[in-house]
């Protein structure tokens, strides 16, 4: 068995029900806004798309995917990032969603048999990044996410000698849990450390479409990589989803793109992985890449409950609205498990602890006193969680 899975914590929600278990909330409407799971409709013409495809149940799928797939998603990155090209047959791969493409990446890049090979990630993180280092015999290397510095890593802290030994830094961007946004200098200047240091850099965009100012979408790594130059993306690679861009968690459908060197590689691991999408799904999801209106009036939802999260809040705690994805993390008067705890206890709401999604450092765990909130319900359901919220009798 492999030594190194007695490595992996207990994923988020695993602590999240230990926590709750045992604790009798009150008579309510249960409301969860712990997991990032969009519950907005899927629109029809997506589900329509996918039953009208039914009939490529019957042959199995290439793990490339059709070229209609990769021309759709080339299609829809090159004009929501303004790239001059990207080729669909070397530079674009689908995935059954970023979480199984996020993990498998770092097992076909990371050389496991360098001196100290690390990766470098984001803390708090998505867990997947961890867990994917950890399986691939690398070392995590946590750089925290501080309101002081817009909850964007320090990039400027890392030593030279971690940078000589990073051979993958994941970024998230827009982020989980904090839903900032790297600014495209800070993006160009990891592109030219890992130019020097020779390392990957893995961006994950998958909460690119949900964002605040519809006339400045967050910029992604693709684009920050044209805009010097850099027009085969070397040492690049971007990650995104249908999941939240179009209400289709449950699809599994997302993509891979960027330095073409990288993704041939990638593609002869999944070859073997065994990860081809169905080609229904890939009808659906081409469906989804080519429409920009349901997204849209996606984003004009996400807005409304910000919007009545800064007025419900605001009297009770600090409300920051980030830029984009659909996350308000908040910050606790008191121990955020216990207000975990009491919230769900008192108002039967359910949120995830800041410290579940983060790891313990030097300077201290980032999400200490924080809590991330999933504004993923339906309006109602959320004016009416907030309402509760805002009203909860917390002690210390």
């Amino acid at each position: 068995m492999n030594p190194d899975l007695e490595r992996l914590q207990a994923y988020p929600f695993e602590r999240l029900n230990q926590l709750k278990a045992g604790l009798k909330p009150v008579d309510k409407a249960p409301v969860f806004l712990s997991i990032g799971e969009p519950k907005h409709p899927t629109p029809a013409f997506i589900a329509q798309a996918l039953i009208e495809a039914m009939d490529g149940l019957a042959a199995y799928p290439a793990t490339r995917g059709t070229d209609a797939l990769r021309e759709c998603m080339a299609t829809w990155l090159i004009q929501r990032y303004q790239l001059k090209s990207l080729n669909p047959a070397t530079e674009v791969l689908p995935v059954n969603g970023t979480r199984e493409a996020l993990f498998a990446f770092a097992q076909a890049m990371i050389d496991c048999t360098a001196k100290r090979p690390q990766v470098l990630m984001p803390n708090p993180f998505y867990q997947i990044y961890e867990g994917a280092a950890l399986l691939a015999g690398a070392e995590p290397v946590f750089l925290n996410l501080e309101a002081e510095k817009g909850f964007i890593p320090d990039f400027d802290a890392v030593s030279s000698e971690q940078w000589q030994d990073c051979q993958l830094l994941y970024v998230c961007t827009p982020g989980n849990p904090t839903g900032a946004v790297i600014p495209e200098k800070v993006l160009q200047t990891l592109i030219n450390k890992a130019e020097q240091y020779d390392f990957i850099i893995a961006s994950d965009e998958c909460y690119s479409e949900i964002y605040q100012d519809e006339a400045n979408p967050p910029v992604g790594l693709l684009q920050a990589a044209a805009n010097m130059g850099n027009d085969d993306f070397k040492h690049c690679v971007v990650f995104n989803s249908l999941s939240k861009r179009s209400n289709v968690p449950g699809l599994r459908a997302g993509l891979v793109a960027g330095d073409a060197d990288l993704l041939k590689a990638f593609l002869h691991y999944r070859t073997y992985h065994g990860c081809a999408m169905a080609l229904p799904t890939q009808v659906a999801a081409a469906a989804a890449w080519g429409d920009e209106a349901h997204v849209k009036d996606n984003r004009d939802q996400y807005r409304q409950k910000y919007q009545l999260a800064k007025e419900t809040l605001s009297p009770v705690f600090p409300v920051d609205i980030p830029p984009a994805s659909f996350y308000l993390w908040l910050k606790t008067p008191i121990d955020e498990q216990a207000f975990a705890a009491q919230l769900f206890e008192q108002e039967n709401i359910t949120v995830l602890p800041g410290s579940y999604l983060s790891r313990d450092t030097a300077t201290g765990n980032p999400g200490k006193n924080r809590v991330r909130i999933a504004l993923v319900a339906p309006v109602d359901a959320c004016r009416d969680a907030l309402s509760r919220l805002a009203a909860l009798d917390y002690r210390a």
